[in-house]
């Protein structure tokens, strides 16, 4: 019987010690990566060099090749930010300036697979988030077939600041937009190795939810990323906002009130300051400036997407059904008609009793209830995903598929805590009065069912239809990824717009629904209008 044991457990050690951690050759050399139940993992891979010191506030350089065989069984660190938007989980509590990494979830098993490949670029305003955050992990992507990447990016100061100095370094003579110069490196670092990671150079989708949207949105139309992704997925946002970009100048001339604030004479001394104090000096807290910089933005992405010149790619695209509370547009003043109408007066004119009838607001019921909430959210970002939509449909030969999610998350399991604009979860105080649920989808509540990551976020009491949401949205996601059409056996059939026909429209639910939006693209057309001044 002893022997018989030995014997058992000699071979045990014997397996053990024959199991070896899946390598990968790039062309930077080796990595080693994790085997976690069937999927291959590569985790804080480099696709760029530290852009630290004389490399802050430059475009990302080639990563520099290494020897031997480098682990990537840990994230990266978080790009520097400070803690704007609440408690955003992380995969690692590290925070460095040393930021740009990139993770991989492949289930690919001899690595010649040439399976679909997808990037996610993370939410936050573009001052905060990680592609360290579980709701964005690859892992239930990987099992439905798809190579699942999420990619870092710099945000704040250190991905978004113009300046005079910083512009007479460059061959085209412009500065800021740093972090989607990352980004776009991200995606060409990808193309360039993502073959022997069982992945399909030829079929990369780039995706994003908020500032990973706007972030999409602006991929498709730089020449900088121009060729190098097949699909792209955009949900709540877009550049194509109320409103141009700055200029370069303009950019310029906030980038040296930034640095006199700062106390800072140079360049050099900017570079000097350690990336913790400048972080917290800058004090970014909100959107990040970015302009037409002559490199990664050559002029007005709403001129470049009316006049057909982006990336000619399927498009997936939509936005939340209460992307903001109706309190958005009353600037703390109560919920009554007359509130109302005086702030929409202040934005609109003369057009404000126009507004109001096109969305339906009549009674002050009607602002505290879902007409205004609509306004709201239009107001907020839901008016820029739908441009971005309509003229990409407009101006290319690419279908659109256009949803709104509706499925409202349920009651947090976790009391004491309120949740925040960007997806994390804030404390209330003791004595703040229970809030109700929200009527719909709120910004940032469709990441999870997206990605089918729900079992990552413990704060939420899931129920059985939350995971049949997840099932149907994250279904639809895998499908367009792999195809460029989201449909198949089991979901609701979705028609995709045209140029000939931009109205078809997907409620996505528990129980999707088609419908032909005419009213809701009479009034966008119309808010068009008014918020680019035509």
């Amino acid at each position: 019987m002893n022997k018989l044991l030995l014997s058992l457990a000699m071979l045990l050690i014997a397996g053990t010690a024959g199991a070896q951690n899946p390598q990968v050759k790039t062309r930077n050399g080796i990595l080693e990566g994790l085997e976690v139940s069937g999927v291959k993992v590569f985790k804080g891979v480099p696709f760029a060099q530290p852009p630290v010191g004389d490399l802050r506030w430059k475009a990302p350089q080639p990563v520099k090749a290494w020897s031997g065989v480098r682990k990537a069984h840990e994230y990266g660190p978080n790009p520097m930010q400070q803690p704007i938007f609440g408690d955003m989980n992380f995969g690692t509590k590290e925070m460095s300036e040393d930021c740009l990494y990139l993770n991989i979830w492949t289930p690919a098993k001899t690595m010649t697979e040439k399976l679909p490949v997808l990037i996610y670029f993370n939410g936050g305003g573009l001052v905060a988030g990680s592609g360290s955050e579980p709701r964005y992990a690859g892992m239930s992507m990987a099992r439905k077939g798809v190579v699942s990447i999420t990619a870092n990016y710099r945000e704040g100061i250190f991905g978004f600041f113009a300046h005079p100095e910083l512009s007479a370094e460059t061959s085209y003579k412009g500065s800021g937009n740093y972090g989607f110069l990352d980004q776009a490196a991200a995606i060409k670092w990808v193309k360039d190795n993502i073959a022997a990671f069982g992945g399909d150079p030829e079929r990369i989708t780039i995706a994003g939810e908020s500032a990973g949207s706007m972030s999409v949105s602006a991929l498709m139309a730089s020449p900088v990323s121009k060729g190098l992704f097949a699909q792209a997925i955009g949900s709540s946002g877009s550049v194509i906002r109320n409103g141009a970009l700055k200029t370069l100048k303009e950019a310029e001339k906030e980038g040296k009130k930034k640095a006199e604030e700062l106390g800072c004479k140079s360049l050099k001394e900017l570079r000097a300051m350690p990336a913790e104090e400048l972080m917290e000096r800058a004090a970014v807290t909100g959107l990040p400036g970015y302009n037409i910089d002559g490199c990664f933005f050559t002029e007005q992405p709403s001129t470049t997407y009316a006049e057909g010149r982006q990336a000619n790619v399927p498009l997936l695209v939509g936005s939340n059904s209460f992307e903001m509370a109706p309190a958005f547009l009353l600037g703390g003043k109560p919920a009554t008609i007359e509130n109302l109408h005086e702030a929409l007066k202040n934005m609109f004119g003369n057009q404000a009793d126009k507004v109001m009838q096109l969305y339906g607001i009549k009674t002050d019921a009607d602002v505290s209830g879902s007409a205004a909430a609509q306004l709201a959210g239009d107001m907020f970002i839901a008016q820029s995903t739908w441009k971005w939509a309509y003229a990409h449909a407009k101006s290319t030969s690419q279908p659109v598929y256009r949803y709104i999610y509706c499925h409202a998350r349920p009651a947090m399991r976790v009391k004491g805590l309120s949740a925040a604009l960007a997806g994390g979860v804030v404390k209330k105080d003791a004595d703040a009065p229970e809030e109700p649920l929200a009527p719909g989808a709120v910004h940032s509540a469709d990441i999870e069912y997206a990605m089918g990551t729900l079992p990552t976020n413990r704060i939420y009491d899931w129920q059985p239809e939350d995971f049949i949401m997840s099932d149907v949205f994250s279904s639809y996601y895998a499908n367009f990824i792999k195809t460029g059409n989201p449909n198949g056996l089991g979901l609701t059939d979705w028609r995709p717009c045209t140029a000939g026909d931009t109205t078809p429209l997907l409620l996505l639910d528990v129980e999707s629904r088609m419908t032909d939006d005419k009213q809701l693209e009479e009034r966008h057309l119309f808010m068009d209008t008014l918020t680019n001044g035509k």
